[in-house]
This record gives structure tokens, C-alpha cells and sequence, in this order.
């Protein structure tokens, strides 16, 4: 049995799991769960290191990792972007990490500016400040996302229908019968930069900050410990990334997983096909957590 075939019957196992037995639910159960135990000990290290205790901020720094691990274990949209983006998007692996790291990092400093300018210029507190990010950054951060969804699954349907109704005889590079490439090389992969791309990918997660960013940025600031917590919030970010950046090596894996299994001629016509799959997949999830959050 080849190893693309194991692989898919995998990815296909964990997905039937994951959304038909009830995988998801128990995933966000646990999160959840460590999520509020590791505020708590956070809470405790930040009382530590107000009162100069040794070891406080290696303690603080170290819960902000695992916060940021934890919250990205549970089902959530960072992951769906990037998931969704690297499975339809010939993009390589080193490249969709980047841009997995770079959204983690961007979600952390959107929660420093959301706080510091809701303290400076209105004087909200925790409340008000939770209340905006659940109650209109997650919304739009979920429709954000479908529309992500919808301009992946309309982009497979356009790069499907130039597909070349004609036989490609050979399995060169070049098609012998139109002179055209059918798909792009992994070199031509490689090369390949669009910016529009990236600040799509990172603007999507980014504009929704991390709760738990909130809760530490709020309480170092009412400490008078400033510092410690836009650094912590950017460890936080980086626990979130230890995720992220696995889903995103998990996607590219799965793309030429699939791609394996087709022969070169027909690259161009399956990756239409994995990129309407994937856009799909995205708007639908994204349409449901729209509703769950309005």
C-alpha cells in the first residue's frame, strides 16, 4: 500500500471522527478546561512577581506558552484558515509556517492595541473590552474567514474550467499538445510571493485578539508591570503557533499527499479540485461559527 493512501485514509479517519463523533466537542471541552486553569495560575505568578518574587516571570512567561498552546488545541479559526489556505494553495510548507507564525504573533499585538487604546482614549475595562472582541471582532473574524472560503472555492472553479479539455500525451513539464505547464513546478512553487495572500491569511486571524492576551494584558497593566504582559502576550503567541504551524506542515502534506496519487498530467485539473474542496470546507465551518457567535 503506498504511504499517500495511508496518509488520506488517516487524515479521513481523524476528520470522521473529529466532526461526526462528537471529536470536536470533546477537544474544546478540554481546552477550555486548561484554559481557565492556566489563567488561574497566571493570575498567581502575576501576583508573584508584583510582590518580587524569585522566578515569578520565568513562571508568568512559561503559563503564557501553554495558555497559547492549549487555546490553539481547541477548535479554532487560525487554524481553519491556515489549514484551508495551504490544503488549495500550492504554497510551501516553510512558507505557510511563516505566514502560521506571523498571524500568531499579528493576533498578540491586536490584543495590545485593542487594550491600550481602550484604556487610554475610552477607559473600558476587562468587561467591555471581552465584550467587544467576543461580541463584534469574533463575528467578523468568522465572516472574514468565509469570504476566505468563498475566494478559494471560486478560484478552483475558474482555474478548473481553462483546464485543457484535450489529452496531455506525456508527462513532461510542458503539454506536447498546447504547449502550456499543467501545474507548477515545486521550483516554480517556491518562487512564487503574494503579498495580497499573506495579509489576507494573517488579516482573517488577526482580527480577532485571544481572550486570554486580554485577561494578562488587563492585570499587568492594573500591576503597573506593562512590560511583562505585551511580552507574555507575544509568548502567548507563540504557544499559539506551536499549533499552528503543525496544521500548516499537516496541509501541505495532505495536498501533495493527494497529488501523488495522480499522474502529472493531471496536477492542474486535481488541484482545481482540492482548491474548491478546501474553499468549501472553509465557508461552511466559517458560516457556522458566524452563527454561533451573532
Amino acid at each position: 500500500m503506498r504511504w499517500p493512501v495511508v496518509i488520506l485514509g488517516a487524515l479521513g479517519a481523524l476528520a470522521l471522527w473529529f466532526w461526526a463523533f462528537g471529536g470536536a466537542d470533546q477537544i474544546a471541552g478540554f481546552a477550555i478546561t486548561a484554559q481557565r486553569d492556566v489563567q488561574n495560575a497566571m493570575a498567581a505568578a502575576l501576583r508573584g512577581l508584583r510582590a518580587g518574587e524569585p522566578g515569578a516571570l520565568a513562571t508568568l512567561w512559561g503559563l503564557c506558552f501553554a495558555y497559547g498552546f492549549v487555546h490553539a488545541v481547541g477548535p479554532g479559526h487560525g487554524k481553519l484558515v491556515i489549514g484551508g489556505y495551504g490544503a488549495g494553495t500550492r504554497v510551501p510548507a516553510r512558507r505557510l509556517a511563516g505566514l502560521a507564525l506571523g498571524a500568531s504573533l499579528a493576533q498578540s499585538l491586536t490584543a495590545v492595541l485593542l487594550v491600550y487604546a481602550a484604556v487610554f482614549l475610552f477607559g473600558w475595562g476587562r468587561a467591555q473590552m471581552t465584550g467587544v472582541a467576543d461580541d463584534v471582532l469574533a463575528p467578523l473574524s468568522y465572516a472574514l474567514i468565509g469570504m476566505v472560503g468563498l475566494w478559494l472555492l471560486l478560484r478552483g472553479v475558474r482555474h478548473l474550467r481553462p483546464a485543457h479539455d484535450h489529452t496531455h500525451h506525456g508527462d513532461s513539464e510542458v503539454c506536447s499538445s498546447c504547449g502550456h505547464a499543467h501545474g507548477p513546478t515545486l521550483k516554480q512553487a517556491e518562487t512564487v510571493r503574494s503579498w495580497r495572500d499573506a495579509l489576507i491569511v494573517i488579516g482573517t486571524i488577526a482580527v480577532r485578539p485571544c481572550t486570554g492576551a486580554l485577561f494578562l494584558l488587563i492585570l499587568t497593566w492594573r500591576l503597573d508591570i506593562v512590560w511583562a504582559g505585551i511580552a507574555g502576550a507575544l509568548i502567548m503567541g507563540l504557544g499559539t503557533a506551536s499549533i499552528t504551524v503543525l496544521v500548516a506542515f499537516a496541509a501541505v502534506g495532505f495536498r501533495e499527499s493527494a497529488l501523488q496519487l495522480v499522474s502529472h498530467s493531471a496536477v492542474a485539473r486535481t488541484l482545481a479540485w482540492v482548491e474548491i474542496l478546501a474553499g468549501g470546507t472553509v465557508l461552511i465551518l466559517a458560516s457556522q461559527l458566524v452563527l454561533r457567535s451573532i
